[in-house]
């Protein structure tokens, strides 16, 4: 879909910001003004950074690179998780495991052991063991799917990050900063919005809001028919950002 015009994002309450006690100054280039206590975003900032971030998806998709969804705010995963199935994209809704990004190899090595115990119940094992050990085993396995579920098949590093709200997904941000993973994120009133690459001004809590901004995103990926890269990382290199940051200002 198209950048939404600013009607719709009115109908989605994508312009409610925080209560003016809870926001961060550097946001106030995206605020247009203060309603009842409650910032208002200016929603044709959020049409140019939508705009931006379009093109940044966009160029990292025809690089055969992925796009991470995260997003764990249980009011918000349901949305990511369909959001990021949709376009065929890996997501993160349940829980950040610190070193997602930055301990990756170590990540494959979990998600291996859970390929393993699947493995065992598929050719027979849990039938020649013990039922505390399969107990054990499926206890284990439900553990590592609920964390690694949504990305289990991403076998190297993201091109990027597509996160709602940057303040709860603190770590994520912090982990693709240090890797140089370009960040395009919905950021409120309450945000820093120097920590992001892709900045989107948005109410990141309510779901039409989310659900709106995020609907752009995937279509956008959805739009670019290039097929993942699928190899494994050399060296844990990560890609590098100024391919993407290039032509975005």
């Amino acid at each position: 879909m198209p950048v939404p015009e600013i009607k719709e994002m009115l109908e989605a309450g994508v312009h409610f910001g925080h209560l003016t006690k809870r926001w961060n100054p550097k946001m106030k280039k995206f605020i247009l003004t203060e309603k009842n206590g409650i910032y208002v975003i200016d929603l044709a900032k959020t049409q140019e950074s939508l705009t931006k971030a379009i093109e940044a998806v966009k160029r990292i998709r025809h690089a055969g690179k992925s796009i991470l969804f995260v997003g764990t705010k249980k009011t918000i995963k349901d949305c990511m998780k369909e959001e990021a199935t949709r376009c065929g994209m890996y997501y993160v809704t349940e829980r950040w495991l610190g070193g997602m990004l930055t301990n990756f190899q170590t990540v494959r090595k979990s998600i291996k052991r859970l390929e393993e115990i699947e493995k065992m119940e598929t050719d027979g094992l849990f039938k020649e063991i013990t039922k505390k050990e399969v107990l054990s085993l499926n206890k284990e396995r439900a553990k590592l799917e609920g964390i690694f579920s949504g990305i289990r098949h991403m076998k190297t590093l993201p091109g990027a990050l597509f996160v709602v709200d940057s303040e709860h997904e603190e770590i994520a941000v912090h982990e693709a900063n240090r890797l140089r993973i370009p960040v395009i994120a919905i950021v409120d009133t309450n945000s820093d919005p120097d920590k992001v690459a892709f900045p989107i001004p948005g109410n990141d809590d309510a779901i039409k809001s989310v659900g709106l901004l995020t609907r752009v995103i995937s279509d956008s990926i959805g739009a670019v028919s290039a097929p993942l890269i699928v190899e494994e990382p050399k060296n844990g290199a990560a890609p590098a950002m100024a391919e993407v940051l290039e032509g975005a200002e």
